[in-house]
C-alpha cells in the first residue's frame, strides 16, 4: 500500500491515534504532544502517504498560496527579492502567485481583486502608491506585509535604511577627496527614492555644507543613468562624484562614461545602492542590502500574521553596509 492508494485513515491505524489527532499533526494545527508528531510522521514515511492538498485545502479554507505584488518584475533587485520569498514559502509548503502593477493604482486594484480566494495572505511592494491607493486595493481582513511602502495601517512592514546607507556613502566619497557629488534619484512619487533623495540633501547639509547639492531625477533603471551620466558629459562633466539612487542607474553611468572615455574612478566616482549581483561583478560600489533576506522575512512575518499571532504589526528597518570597490578608489 503507498502513494495515492493511503488513506489518513490507514495513517491513523498504523499510528495507533485517531483521524483527528493525525489530521492535527498533519494541518498543524491545535496541540499535539513531541510523541504524537514523531509517531504520526513514522506512520506517514513507512505509508508514503501523500495528502490530498486540494481537499486540505477546502477542509482548512487555505489555498496554500502567497501573493506577491510588485511594482516591477525587470531587473536584479526583484528577481533578489523573489527569490528569497519562494525559498521561503516552498520551506513552509506555499506556492506564490506574482503580479506586477507597474505602479498604476487601477493594476493594484485589478491585481488584489484577482487574489481574493486565491492566496492565504499577500506580500506588497508598492513603492509608488499612496497610502491610501494602497489600502483601497487591499481585499478587507486580507492577511498583508508591506516591503518599502508608505505607511503600515496596521500591517507588518519591512523597509530599508535608506538614510544610514545615503549618510554612509556620501561620508565615503568625501573622505576620498570628492567635492562635487551629484545624485541621480529615482522618481519623486517612489517612496525609496525619495527617502534616498532626501538622505543626500541630508548627509551633505550635515557632512559638507559648504558644498554645492544638485540632484538629477530619472528613473530606477540602466537608461535613466545612462542618459543621466550623457547630460553630464554634455555640460562638460561639472562633477567629480555620482551617487545614484539604485545600483541600475549606477551601470548605466558606469557604462556611459567610460564609453565616452571618462576615467572612473580617476575623474569621476560612480556609486550606486542594493548591490545587486552584477554590480559584484562590474566593480560598482555600493550599499549593501540584504535583498534575499528582505523576501525571506517577508515571508516569515506573512505567515505569523496569517497563523493569527498576538504581536501588535510593526516596521523593521533592514540593516545596510558599505560594499567599496574599483568605482570609487580614492582621488589622486
Amino acid at each position: 500500500m503507498a502513494g495515492s492508494a493511503v488513506t489518513i485513515r490507514d495513517v491513523a491505524r498504523l499510528a495507533g491515534f485517531s483521524v483527528a489527532s493525525v489530521s492535527r499533526v498533519l494541518n498543524e494545527s491545535g496541540k499535539v504532544t513531541d510523541e504524537t508528531r514523531e509517531s504520526v510522521m513514522k506512520a506517514v514515511n513507512a505509508l508514503g502517504y501523500s495528502p490530498n492538498i486540494a481537499a486540505r485545502s477546502l477542509s482548512t479554507a487555505r489555498s496554500q498560496a502567497i501573493g506577491v505584488v510588485l511594482p516591477d518584475m525587470h531587473g536584479e533587485f526583484f528577481s533578489e527579492l523573489v527569490r528569497g520569498i519562494d525559498r521561503a514559502a516552498s520551506e513552509s509548503g506555499y506556492l506564490l502567485l506574482l503580479s506586477n502593477i507597474h505602479a498604476d493604482p487601477a493594476m493594484a486594484d485589478h491585481a488584489l481583486a484577482a487574489m481574493r480566494g486565491r492566496v492565504d495572505g499577500v506580500i506588497v511592494m508598492a513603492p509608488q502608491l499612496a497610502e491610501t491607493e494602497r489600502e483601497r486595493a487591499l481585499p478587507r481582513g486580507m492577511p498583508a506585509v508591506l516591503i518599502n511602502s508608505p505607511g503600515n495601517q496596521g500591517h507588518h512592514a519591512l523597509r530599508i535604511d535608506n538614510a544610514g546607507g545615503v549618510k554612509a556613502m556620501v561620508g565615503h566619497l568625501l573622505d576620498t577627496g570628492r567635492r562635487t557629488i551629484v545624485h541621480f534619484g529615482g522618481a519623486r512619487q517612489n517612496f525609496d527614492a525619495f527617502e534616498r533623495q532626501q538622505a543626500y540633501r541630508e548627509a551633505m547639509a550635515e557632512l559638507a555644507p559648504e558644498l554645492p547639492v544638485r540632484v538629477l531625477e530619472g528613473t530606477f533603471d540602466e537608461a535613466s543613468g545612462a542618459a543621466l551620466a550623457q547630460r553630464l558629459i554634455d555640460e562638460g562633466l561639472p562633477v567629480d562624484a555620482i551617487l545614484a539612487g539604485n545600483d541600475m542607474m549606477a551601470l548605466g553611468a558606469l557604462f556611459t562614461l567610460r564609453n565616452a572615455g571618462v576615467s572612473v574612478p580617476e575623474q569621476v566616482a560612480v556609486a550606486g545602492f542594493d548591490d545587486v549581483p552584477l554590480a559584484r561583478f562590474l566593480d560598482l560600489s555600493t550599499v549593501s542590502v540584504d535583498i534575499v533576506g528582505l523576501g525571506t522575512r517577508a515571508v516569515e512575518l506573512l505567515l505569523e500574521t496569517m497563523n493569527a499571532a498576538t504581536q501588535p504589526p510593526r516596521t523593521e528597518l533592514s540593516n545596510t553596509r558599505l560594499i567599496l570597490r574599483a568605482s570609487t578608489q580614492k582621488a589622486t
